[in-house]
């Protein structure tokens, strides 16, 4: 069934497409797949808003045709300072009419009569607050706010919904108002493992993919490495020899981890690579014996399900909703514990028979996560809650 606004047109719905700014991250991907499926099943007027003063200009071409976009500067400090304190400014003085605004990355504004759904994709501010940046922290007062308002929340996995309802002390009667969906996994471009190779500088190399940040637990990988280098067959010749391989742009955990790649005793064989495009970054997985993910808390976990999607043995760490997306496609290790970790690693590098049932059963387990559905689910999901009025 297909939803109607006030006036019987299509229900007008407003979506944060700050995350869509500056170079992707896991959430940038959320929104954006969110937004371009949204487009094509033209259910919904869409209305494209970023809180952001410098990167307003930009927003305009992020977004499919059809889309409208709020064109009036929205600053994010003083807005989310205010938010914070008070019931207002309101969507609608700053943006004009919706029906329903969907903050898709841990902040929605308060409205005058428009229904709000936020997407909490992790609960790091709540449960690890060392792991976070000042800004970050900043995000659980909102969150709290908005529900105690009447806010509806989306978590990208059942254990955060568990958690958030834990959190905000839901009761029975209110926990519909918390709902999780999966995310998606794009279909991977299979790049070249031969280039893949030569940018890593080795023939065998572990995988790392994502934004140096303590919540990442890189710093363990680093110390695991150390024992999955010791374990490595010393007869081997140097080219050969396994290497550890971490790409992604720096972050606020970079200091600890260059730290720590200064004190391995192996960090010779550590290749830092930096930010990667989609090709390189195809190309790095194409090429890879393992991909290592040992996130010391997690929302959902995105690049364990692309390199499974192109049979990439994965090695992960058992934190928060792993388990539950990963299920036994991947080798799970507890979560804080180098120890295990480079056991896990060292298996699956020399057990041939693990490292083939890992990398056969990837794809499939990967293809039961499409973008698809999940837009499928959110849509139905803007249906339930503006149903509610």
């Amino acid at each position: 069934m297909t939803a109607r606004g006030p006036h019987g047109t299509a229900p007008r719905i407003a979506l944060d497409v700050t995350p869509l700014l500056g170079r992707p991250t896991g959430i940038g991907v959320f929104t954006g797949e969110l937004v371009r499926g949204l487009a094509e099943r033209g259910e919904f007027r869409l209305l494209g808003y970023a809180v952001t003063w410098r990167g307003r200009g930009r927003v305009r071409e992020l977004l499919p045709d059809g889309v409208a976009v709020v064109n009036r500067p929205l600053p994010a400090r003083p807005l989310r300072a205010a938010w914070t304190r008070f019931p207002g400014p309101p969507f609608e003085w700053l943006a004009g009419r919706a029906d329903l605004v969907h903050g898709t990355n841990f902040v929605v504004p308060p409205t005058r009569r428009a229904a709000r759904l936020v997407t909490v994709h992790d609960l790091t501010p709540v449960r690890f607050p060392e792991l976070c940046s000042s800004d970050t922290l900043a995000y659980p007062a909102l969150v709290e706010r908005a529900w105690r308002r009447g806010a509806w929340i989306h978590t990208d996995s059942a254990a955060v919904a568990d958690e958030v309802r834990t959190w905000l002390r839901v009761r029975d009667a209110d926990a519909e108002r918390v709902v999780p969906v999966h995310l998606g996994v794009r279909p991977q471009r299979h790049g070249d493992a031969t280039r893949g190779r030569t940018l890593a500088g080795a023939s065998r190399y572990v995988l790392a993919l994502g934004t140096v940040e303590p919540r990442k637990g890189l710093v363990d990988l680093v110390q695991a490495f150390d024992a999955v280098a010791d374990a490595d067959d010393p007869g081997r010749p140097e080219p050969e020899r396994v290497r550890l391989v971490v790409a992604g742009p720096d972050g606020w955990g970079t200091t600890a981890f260059e730290a720590a790649v200064a004190t391995a005793r192996h960090r010779a064989r550590i290749v830092r690579l930096g930010w990667v495009d989609d090709d390189a970054r195809a190309d790095l997985l194409a090429g890879a014996a393992v991909l290592a993910y040992p996130s010391l808390y997690e929302g959902f976990g995105l690049p364990p399900l692309e390199a499974m999607s192109v049979g990439v043995p994965v090695v992960c760490s058992d934190a928060g909703p792993l388990p539950e997306v990963m299920g036994d496609a991947a080798r799970l290790v507890p979560a804080s514990d180098p120890v295990a970790l480079a056991a896990g690693l060292t298996e699956v590098l020399g057990d041939d028979a693990v490292r083939e049932r890992l990398a056969a059963g990837g794809p499939a387990h990967a293809a039961g996560y499409g973008w698809d559905r999940c837009v499928e689910s959110i849509s139905g999901l803007y249906r339930r809650i503006l149903a509610v009025g």
